[in-house]
């Protein structure tokens, strides 16, 4: 559960308070928060029909879609309905597909697949596009400003801290952002009584007019598109802040978004021409003396937007481990708070992947034409999953249809009029979406072949064996404590090759044998251990029971374990060689991890061959399984084992036909 400290109170992040509200707005809307830096922009560079229709008409018309997209999307389908649908507290496309992936849809993980991974490509553009729009508002006063330059400076500065946490900075973020929400309501006001009339925007008939009257109306969409981009982000960052303290905020986020539109729209009628020398309506509605204030408020802003969107991918990825979408990497709690977490292999990973686009676009209006494309595709697999769990609820049928006609055709709108921005830049981001959808395929996939050719045993067919190997004194003691780690499922079960290693490959004579196994849990806190005496004193089966945001660190749980065993007497305490057990040393302790299986490759199609070696490259830029398991090296042996011939001979008759005809 998230909580904050103040005064030696401790806050409940998810309970509505007024803390929670403040905080909220530092965490939740800093992506949809700071749209107002290049809608308004993108909105007037994306008319291109002229006199076809008169400015205030088009700029009424564009605020219209605005204000009615930020009803529709943001309001009504994610803070009112999307915030319903929570996985213990938890949000996201993917705790989304937690709650309905035990529906008999197995196709359903494709869907949470590709919204996870542009989600992950939205995730590279908005830190990008969101900080480079607060520094170009520098070229004001000096038009040779090197933008690129700074941008990849504070870009750099952003991606280093999370190694630290945010705990000590994070604090700033609710009134910074409180700050930068009630300036955006201020200068937009100013301006608001220069054309009253604008405020006609409220009316949806200028947004229908606008789209069935203005020749580029596609265009426009996607530029208007750009106002709800961070609706996405809101419902992921619903485990830090919880429904209430989100609704109540989006109230006062909302109104300050609008105001300031309706602002700049105002100031476009008398000013429009302004923009196509390179003024950015969004500073041009600021008083001369404001502006450098401006700047450096937009820049925090910014900051902290980028700084929620790169936590929620750490969030999202430790979810994706969760449902086997991605391999186990090595997670760390450098804020020492319960779900604030870091993935170093994400962090640098965004962060290349951010620099490439910086440099690449060079500006952000080039920017422009990237985003949106790969987030209407998340929404509308959230839709698609939302449409799923809405038909689990008690809800009315006619109401999931209405949601579905509604919200299918809208986010197939925006994503028609985003998807002809792909030669224009939007090709870059879905690459990377690509990419991180086809390594999640193949993981997923790869992990399903992988299971068909592991061999599970009942270890009770060799307590037995491993009882005697324990007295027999001419085989060398390897270990007194000796762990395997293990992914079978059933608790009387073991992988064959765990086996094999301790009797065949090198047998290996310990006093006590551990099968360690983590159980992942669909709430994202859970921390529960079980222990199975197998064999009495000799043989244990101990589960991990953990929530996707509790760190796997297995060395540290184990030694919970050992010491709790240790000192109810169910194994000694001290070394069982008698010269270091006078002096109370504690026993030795070994992991063995069974990293390999051969697989022949008679068995597979071209396509599985093609899934496993993608699975086997997705699985190089992971972590170490030792790393990934959290223990630590120096006590690891890492093995691999074959597939016996025997086995090989029933794979061949019991499963090749499974395999070829399934994937």
């Amino acid at each position: 559960m998230s909580e904050v400290t103040e005064g030696g109170h401790h806050f409940d992040l998810k309970k509505l308070s007024f803390v929670g509200v403040i905080v909220s707005l530092g965490i939740v809307f800093g992506d949809i928060g700071t749209s107002p830096l290049y809608v308004m922009k993108a909105i007037v560079n994306a008319r291109k029909d002229g006199a076809a229709m008169p400015f205030d008409e088009y700029i009424e018309g564009a605020l219209s879609c605005i204000i009615w997209t930020l009803t529709l999307q943001t309001t009504i389908k994610y803070v009112i309905i999307a915030l319903r649908a929570d996985n213990k507290g938890e949000g996201g496309i993917l705790a989304l597909y937690s709650l309905v992936k035990k529906l008999k849809k197995k196709w359903l993980y494709v869907v949470a697949i590709i919204g996870a991974a542009t989600l992950v490509a939205d995730s590279v553009i908005t830190p990008s596009l969101t900080v480079m729009s607060a520094i170009e508002g520098l070229k004001i006063y000096n038009p040779e400003t090197p933008v690129v330059l700074i941008t990849l400076v504070i870009l750099f500065v952003v991606f280093v801290v999370q190694q630290f946490g945010t705990a000590s900075i994070g604090k700033f973020f609710g009134p910074v952002m409180v700050t930068w929400f009630l300036a955006l309501g201020v200068f937009g006001s100013i301006h608001l009584f220069d054309h009253i009339e604008i405020v006609r925007a409220f009316n949806p008939i200028y947004a229908y007019n606008l789209i069935t009257h203005s020749p580029s109306a596609i265009v426009i969409m996607g530029a208007v598109f750009l106002c709800t981009t961070g609706a996405e982000a809101l419902y992921s960052d619903l485990g830090h802040c919880g429904a209430k303290n989100i609704r109540i905020s989006w109230v006062f986020v909302k109104l300050m978004l609008i105001l300031n539109y309706l602002g700049q729209g105002a100031w476009l009628l008398d000013n429009y021409h302004q923009v196509f020398n390179g003024v950015n309506p969004f500073f041009g509605i600021m008083p001369q003396w404001a502006v450098l204030p401006g700047v450096i408020l937009a820049t925090a802003a910014a900051i902290i937007a980028s700084q929620a969107v790169i936590t929620g991918s750490f969030t999202m990825f430790s979810e994706a481990m969760s449902v086997s979408f991605w391999p186990n990497q090595h997670i760390e709690y450098p804020s020492g708070i319960k779900g604030q977490m870091y993935i170093p292999g994400v962090n640098w990973g965004l962060m290349a992947f951010c620099f490439v686009v910086v440099i690449f676009f060079k500006k952000s209006e080039r920017m422009e034409a990237a985003y949106g494309l790969t987030i209407t595709i998340t929404m509308l697999m959230t839709t698609i999953l939302l449409l799923f769990w809405l038909s689990r609820t008690r809800v009315s049928k006619f109401f999931i249809i209405g949601f579905g006609a509604v919200y299918l055709f809208l986010e197939s709108g925006f994503f028609y009029a985003n998807v002809i921005k792909f030669v224009d830049g939007g090709w870059l981001t879905m690459v990377l979406g690509g990419f991180i959808m086809v390594c999640m395929y193949a993981w997923y996939n790869g992990r399903l072949i992988k299971a068909n050719f592991i061999q599970y045993v009942k270890i009770d067919k060799y307590v037995s064996i491993i009882k005697d190997m324990k007295l027999d004194e001419s085989i060398p003691k390897y270990a007194t404590n000796l762990a395997y780690l293990s992914r079978a499922k059933r608790n009387d079960e073991v992988e064959s090759k765990i086996i094999y290693s301790i009797i065949k490959k090198q047998p290996k004579r310990a006093d006590h044998y551990f099968v360690l196994s983590i159980v992942n849990q669909e709430d994202p806190y859970t921390f529960k251990y079980t222990v199975d005496e197998i064999l009495p004193g000799t043989v244990f089966k101990v589960n991990f029971l953990l929530g996707f945001k509790v760190d796997r660190r297995i060395n540290d749980y184990f030694g919970m374990v050992l010491k709790d065993l240790m000192a109810d007497g169910t194994i000694p305490s001290r070394s069982s060689h008698p010269s270091l057990r006078a002096h109370n040393i504690p026993p030795d302790l070994k992991y063995v991890i069974i990293d390999n299986t051969y697989i022949n490759d008679i068995l597979l199609t071209v396509k599985q061959k093609i899934i496993l070696n993608i699975y086997n490259f997705v699985k190089y830029i992971g972590s170490d399984d030792f790393k990934a398991w959290g223990v630590t090296s120096h006590n690891v042996v890492v093995e691999s084992a074959p597939i016996t011939e025997e086995t090989l001979y029933d794979k061949k008759i019991e499963q090749a036909g499974f395999l070829r005809h399934n994937f």
